[in-house]
């Protein structure tokens, strides 16, 4: 389509892609100064979301992957799909100190030597479908962690249901009683 039968004028269009071009700059110079103020080791946005309230940088995540086990089929043998999920539990944000204990408790030998998380997935045919699988197995084992159990108070047992309880044990002994064959002398 030539510019003398489009709606707008060539200088209109000129001024446009000026200002285009212009405004690719300016987000290229935010894009920039974001990037140098987030090049800290701390980052304050948060990646991956485990549960409510907690999450996690997705640079704090790491995946290692490798061949699957399991009977030979027609990858599993040549394609490293199996994924391990490797995360330091002080990377989650969020947790409070008991549902870390808790978490850490949940896991039980998924903790390696180093105090990492470990989770691991090799049921799915890609690594992307394993990766998910990872990260899910994690935020269930969160979403337990979160869950504050209930504290048991002991309890006695009323007067009433004391009796109700004997009067129940005497009724049932007059009834076995009953059913007892009278030896005649």
């Amino acid at each position: 389509m030539r510019f003398s039968e489009s709606s707008r004028t060539e200088s209109e269009l000129s001024q446009i892609g000026k200002i285009s071009d212009f405004c690719g700059f300016a987000s290229y110079l935010a894009f920039c100064v974001i990037m140098a103020v987030m090049s800290d080791a701390v980052s304050y946005l948060p990646g991956i979301t485990l549960g409510p309230g907690v999450w996690v940088d997705k640079a704090h995540l790491n995946f290692g992957f490798s061949r699957s086990s399991g009977t030979g089929g027609k990858n599993v043998n040549k394609v490293n799909t199996k994924t391990e999920l490797r995360v330091r539990p002080e990377d989650l944000h969020g947790l409070s100190g008991r549902a870390m204990q808790r978490l850490l408790g949940l896991a039980g030998r998924r903790v390696d030597a180093l105090g990492h998380l470990l989770l691991v997935s090799g049921n799915q045919r890609t690594q992307e479908a394993n990766r998910r699988a990872c990260v899910e197995k994690l935020r269930e084992l969160i979403a337990e962690a979160l869950v504050e159990p209930k504290i048991r108070r002991k309890t006695k047992p009323s007067r009433a249901s004391k009796t109700r309880r004997v009067e129940s044990k005497r009724i049932n002994s007059q009834r076995k009683t009953q059913r007892r064959v009278v030896a005649e002398a």
